[in-house]
Order: structure tokens, then sequence, then C-alpha cells
């Protein structure tokens, strides 16, 4: 008979501490756009401090969170979690220095992040703008290097070509612009 008020402590005991590591499992429901529900562990929906701050300031324990992200289009929401996923599960990414010690990708981050920002453009663009809407600094990092690498080198004309800027400068416009500001381009010739 003793040995059943141990076993009933024994078994409340695992039961507690099942139930305290159980919060390390709970989700929470990202909300594209399109109003579809990305159900995502919490642990790393909160690499995005915007998902941390609603969940942390929510101070309702019980219910399932369900946090709106009207910037950010259901595909594009997927390769984000996709990209927190990796970060909190399989490897942390390099820190990105600066200067940038190499113009190649591969050469600053691991490969994954490599590959992972190798991307359409289009698709690229809206990773930078959901990265910055949900402030997940590693992808902001990662998506504007990407960006970076693509435009180091180009010509004026060719970086409007990329972001789709229009030159609504005249050619006389930007001669005085460059008499004026010469010397931004002492030391380049």
């Amino acid at each position: 008979q003793p040995a059943q008020p141990f076993m009933a402590w024994h078994i409340s005991t695992i039961h507690n501490t099942m139930s305290n590591t159980e919060g390390s499992n709970e989700t929470v429901n990202l909300i594209s756009k399109e109003g579809d529900s990305h159900p995502v562990p919490v642990s790393i929906a909160k690499l995005s401090k915007l998902v941390e701050t609603t969940i942390d300031d929510d101070e309702s324990d019980e219910e399932v969170h369900e946090i709106p992200l009207p910037n950010v289009k259901g595909s594009v929401l997927a390769k984000v979690i996709e990209f927190c996923t990796h970060y909190k599960t399989v490897e942390v990414m390099n820190e990105i220095q600066a200067p940038l010690k190499s113009n190649k990708i591969e050469e600053i981050v691991q490969k994954w992040y490599a590959d992972f920002v190798k991307v359409e453009q289009v698709l690229l663009f809206e990773l930078v703008t959901a990265a910055n809407f949900m402030d997940i600094k590693p992808l902001l990092d990662v998506t504007v290097l990407a960006v970076a690498i693509m435009i180091k080198g180009k010509s004026a004309d060719d970086i409007r070509a990329i972001f789709n800027i229009s030159n609504n400068i005249t050619p006389e416009e930007e001669a005085r612009f460059r008499e004026e500001h010469k010397w931004l381009n002492e030391g380049n010739s």
C-alpha cells in the first residue's frame, strides 16, 4: 500500500513535467494576405519580432494565436516559414560581415542559405518585404545581401531596370547634378 502514493506522486510529477514542456509544442496560426492559415510552432515563429511581440502582448494563454499578415502572400509566407524552420532547427546562418569579403553569396553564408535566395527576382523582393514587415533580421540580412550582390557593379540604368524605376531626370538635370556633386566620384577614376 505505501507504494501507491509514491506511484501516484511519480505519475503526477511525470505529467506535470510533460505539461510544462508541451508549451514548446504550442503553435501559432500565421494568416496570409489571402486568408490562408499556416500553423507554425511558436518557438520557430518567434524568430519574427512581430510575431514574438504579438504573442507576448496577448495575455490569453488558452487560445491558439492567430496573427494576420496582410502584407505577406501565402506562397511567400511558406518560404518565410521554411527559412525560419531551417534557421531554428538545423543551423543558424553565419553572421554577414561588412564589408563583404566576396561577391559570391556561397562564400558568405552556408550553402542552404545561398540556395534559398537563388529565386526569381520578384520572389526575392517579396521575401525582402516580408522579412522587413515581420521583422526577421536573419532573413532580411540574407535577402538584402542577395539584392546587393545582384546590383553590385551595375550601371544606374541597369539598376533602374532591375527595380522598375523610371528615369524622369532630363539629361540636362543629370549633367547639372553631376557637376554639382562631382566630388562624389573623386578618387573613383
